[in-house]
């Protein structure tokens, strides 16, 4: 017949040996890996859901409870292989409680669930777990800065714009724009959990389950904030995955160009900053070398946390709208390792910025020979010689052309200079004698000045390290409140799941 060519007849045994090993064998060792508590937590709050609201009697909680029991206690995961016999962990400790109690019962577990929504809150389960030692990482990162740009609010550095001296600064002024970016790093990367910290358990396969179960009360027994509610979106919407990675790549990019500073900053043309010998490796040939080589890690850990991140986004491009495995195992796996590269960067970058001290005597130097103060003559000429700024600017070149010229200092080299191209370009003299030029052209005077909200002036840094230290303290609040909240679910699950238990 002509129906005959698709008929067949299949002798396979699943699983196919290059399936097992290429595919099912990582999956089990990765669940193994990540999610043995989450698969714990997951079956206990279920099994307490499934009796409080009637779907189970007590005595089936009562024998699926002693018997999940057993498997903890006799189950060695550790020493686990996979051997093909089931397709993964869940079916395993299905099997196992199918062995224990027969396939009725064990069976009963299972009602108004699926590996969908099971899954979703396992990978959930374990970011927040990644995502929270990594905020914790962060905000100590943050405390160590605000701390270093105290003890430095007033320690002069050279501040470049487009790799030349540019202009004098503070090294807590420069500090404090790499803390607020930091902080509104930790803010992005905590809104992100936000959207983790909704559970997807009740949503089954798709649509819910036609059973009486209660979201809310599953989310509450597994520390999530709130069910999350569209039970189609619980199982396709990987938001929660693109908008982590997303603050992870977006904070480890921003940190990398502060460290890139760094590197510039301790080479020995530069030498703004001196490293200690702590973190400095020497040459296995040349005798005189220091090398700040943990900058250097830093730099590369950075741009492989960024990349990592990055990668997370890139699994879920053009992904269909559904349950699907690019989501999966192997990828939170993968993502996994974004928040193990990026803890080392929190962790040595703060050691790092508490450790090193600015090169003053190099600071100083670098000052004299870039001429990086003449901006605030020119400032100065408008404020007391009523000129306009284009006017002042012009003099002002003119003096730091003939300073530089000459290698000389521009303090006590400048004046003349300046008397010339003042009375050159106005026709008069100007009202400024040389002591009130070479104040006027000190790095100490030019950040004095500077006292406009935001700048380097002691008084607006002060409050704007008081504010960072005020965001802080808030960050610090939030997070203890949801380890509070989700410390208080574990202690509700412990206690229902023992209640089931009766006299065992």
């Amino acid at each position: 017949m002509a129906g005959d060519q698709f008929q067949h007849t299949d002798t396979s045994v699943f699983p196919d040996p290059i399936y097992k090993e290429t595919v099912l064998r990582p999956l089990f060792e990765g669940a193994k890996a990540h999610h043995m508590d989450g698969f714990r937590r997951i079956d206990r709050a279920h099994l307490v859901m499934l009796q409080e609201t009637g779907i189970l009697d007590a005595r089936q909680a009562q024998d699926l409870a002693r018997a999940l029991v057993a498997i903890d206690s006799e189950l060695d995961v550790s020493s686990l292989t996979y051997t093909g016999e089931v397709e993964d962990f869940f079916f395993l400790i299905e099997k196992e409680l199918k062995d224990r109690l027969g396939p009725d019962l064990a069976g009963r577990l299972h009602t108004a669930r699926s590996r969908n929504d099971i899954d979703h809150t396992l990978f959930k389960l374990a970011l927040k777990h990644h995502v929270d030692r990594l905020l914790e990482k962060a905000r100590h990162l943050a405390d160590t800065l605000i701390a270093v740009a105290t003890r430095e609010e007033t320690t002069l550095i050279v501040a470049y714009t487009h790799g030349q001296p540019a202009q004098p600064t503070t090294f807590g002024h420069y500090l404090g724009a790499i803390i607020e970016v930091l902080l509104r790093d930790i803010d992005r990367l905590a809104a992100a959990r936000e959207i983790v910290d909704q559970s997807p358990m009740g949503a089954a396969a798709i649509t819910t389950s036609g059973f009486p179960i209660d979201r809310e009360r599953m989310a509450k027994l597994l520390g999530f904030s709130a069910p999350l509610e569209n039970s189609y979106g619980c199982i396709a919407a990987v938001d929660y995955v693109t908008s982590t990675y997303s603050a992870v790549a977006l904070m480890f990019l921003h940190l990398g160009r502060p460290i890139q500073d760094l590197q510039f900053w301790s080479s020995f043309e530069v030498g703004q900053i001196y490293v200690p010998n702590a973190f400095v490796q020497i040459s296995s040939i040349m005798p005189q070398k220091r090398n700040p080589v943990p900058i250097e890690h830093l730099r590369h850990l950075a741009s492989q946390t960024f990349s990592r991140a990055r990668g997370m986004l890139d699994v879920m491009h053009n992904t269909p709208f559904t349950d699907m495995n690019d989501s999966e195992g192997e990828t939170q796996g993968a993502g996994y390792e974004a928040f193990a590269s990026g803890g080392r960067v929190l962790d040595l970058l703060a050691a790092v910025a508490g450790a090193i001290s600015i090169d003053a005597s190099r600071v100083r130097e670098n000052i004299r020979r870039s001429c990086i103060t003449v901006t605030e003559l020119a400032d100065s000429l408008v404020r007391r010689e009523s000129l306009s700024f284009r006017e002042a600017h012009e003099i002002a070149a003119a003096v730091a052309r003939s300073v530089v010229q000459r290698e000389g200092d521009l303090a006590k080299d400048g004046y003349e200079a300046f008397r010339l191209a003042f009375s050159t370009a106005t026709q008069r003299e100007t009202t400024i004698d040389e002591l009130s030029f070479a104040e006027i052209v000190s790095p100490e005077y030019f950040v004095a000045v500077r006292q406009r909200f935001g700048g380097p002036a002691t008084a607006p840094l002060r409050a704007a390290l008081d504010g960072y230290r005020e965001k802080l303290a808030g960050m610090k609040l939030a997070a203890e409140h949801i380890r509070l909240r989700e410390d208080q679910a574990q202690i509700e699950l412990d206690t229902r799941f023992q209640s089931l238990l009766g006299g065992a």
